[in-house]
C-alpha cells in the first residue's frame, strides 16, 4: 500500500470513529449557510420599497428556527432509513410508509419551529402568529416533504459512495479462493458451507486480503455488515445471519440482533438482572449482549 492508500485509510478511520458528529457539523453547517442566505434574500426583497413591513431580525428567527427543528429532527430520520434500506422489491409499501412519515416529519417540524419563533418574539415583546393554520400547514408539508426526499436520496448517495471508497469486502471461498457470488452469501446454513479463510478487500482499484480470523466483531448496518478488526471496518454486503453461518466455524456467535463477536476476541461478559449484559472485548470495545442469545453463546464458549 502506497503513501497515498495509507493516508486515504488512516482518514477513513479517523472519520468512522467520530462519523455521526462529522456528518451532524457538516450538515448543520450546510444549513447555517443556506438559510443565511435565504433570510437575507427575504429581507433584501422586503426592503425594495420604502414600506418595510417587518424587522431585520425576523427573517433570520424564521430560518434559523427551521434549521434549528431540522438539525433535531434529522438523527431520527437518519435511524429510519438505517433501518429500512432502500430496496426495489415492495416500492409501493415503502413509498406508502415515507409518505406517512413525511406527515408526521413536516407536523413534529413545524411544531418545534413555531415554538421557537413564539419564544423569540415573546422575548422582543410581541407575537408570532401562524394562522391560518391549515394554510401554514400546507405551505410548510410541501418544503418539508421536499427536504425529506432530498435527505433520503442523499443518505442513499453518501452511503454508496462511502461503502465503495473505504472498501467493500466479499467472503473468499477456501476451495477456489475466489470471490463468492450473491447466492453463495445468501445460502441455507443447513448447506453447511465452508467457512473462509479471507475477506477480499476492494479499494477502488485494487484488492487486499483480510483473514477471517482477525475480525473482531461484526455489526448489522442495513444492506451491509460491518466487519471492525483493529480499528478498522469493511464493509460487506449482505444480512448479519448469513455472514455469522458463513464463519461460524472460525468461531463467531451472534450475541444481539445487531451485533456478532469473535469468541476468541471478548475478555469479559457481565451480566445484568435482566439476563441481558454487556461484552467487553480485548481491544476495549464494549458491545450489548441479548438474553435470547445467552444460551447459544454458553454452548459455544464450553
Amino acid at each position: 500500500m502506497d503513501i497515498r492508500d495509507k493516508q486515504k485509510t488512516t482518514w477513513f478511520e479517523k472519520f468512522d470513529q467520530h462519523k455521526y458528529l462529522y456528518s451532524y457539523l457538516l450538515i448543520s453547517t450546510y444549513l447555517l449557510l443556506n438559510n443565511s442566505i435565504n433570510a437575507s434574500s427575504v429581507w433584501m426583497e422586503h426592503t425594495r420599497s420604502n414600506d418595510v413591513q417587518i424587522q431585520m431580525w425576523e427573517p433570520y428567527v424564521w430560518e434559523y428556527s427551521s434549521a434549528l427543528s431540522t438539525l433535531i429532527l434529522l438523527p431520527l430520520i437518519f435511524a429510519l432509513f438505517r433501518r429500512m434500506p432502500l430496496r426495489f422489491a415492495n416500492l409501493g409499501r415503502q413509498f406508502l410508509i415515507h409518505f406517512v412519515v413525511t406527515i408526521i416529519y413536516s407536523a413534529a417540524h413545524v411544531g418545534l419551529m413555531v415554538m421557537f419563533r413564539e419564544w423569540v418574539y415573546m422575548l422582543q415583546g410581541g407575537n408570532y402568529n401562524f394562522a391560518p393554520w391549515l394554510r401554514e400547514f400546507w405551505y410548510e408539508y410541501r418544503k418539508d416533504a421536499w427536504g425529506y426526499a432530498f435527505w433520503f436520496v442523499l443518505y442513499q448517495i453518501i452511503q454508496s459512495l462511502y461503502a465503495r471508497l473505504k472498501g467493500e469486502a466479499s467472503l473468499v471461498n477456501n476451495d477456489s479462493q475466489s470471490e463468492p457470488n450473491d447466492n453463495d452469501l445468501a445460502s441455507d446454513a443447513s448447506a453447511s458451507p465452508t467457512a473462509p479463510d479471507f475477506l477480499l478487500v476492494k479499494k477502488l482499484d485494487k484488492e487486499f486480503l483480510v483473514k477471517v480470523d482477525e475480525i473482531e466483531w461484526l455489526e448489522s448496518a442495513g444492506n451491509y455488515v460491518n466487519l471492525h478488526k483493529q480499528g478498522r471496518i469493511y464493509p460487506l454486503r449482505g444480512t448479519l445471519n448469513d455472514t455469522v453461518s458463513r464463519i461460524a466455524d472460525k468461531g463467531f456467535s451472534r450475541i444481539h440482533r445487531s451485533f456478532a463477536v469473535n469468541l476468541a476476541a471478548i475478555d469479559n461478559i457481565r451480566y445484568q438482572p435482566s439476563g441481558d449484559g454487556k461484552i467487553t472485548l480485548k481491544n476495549g470495545n464494549t458491545l450489548n449482549f441479548s438474553r435470547r442469545y445467552k444460551d447459544a453463546l454458553k454452548e459455544k464458549l464450553s
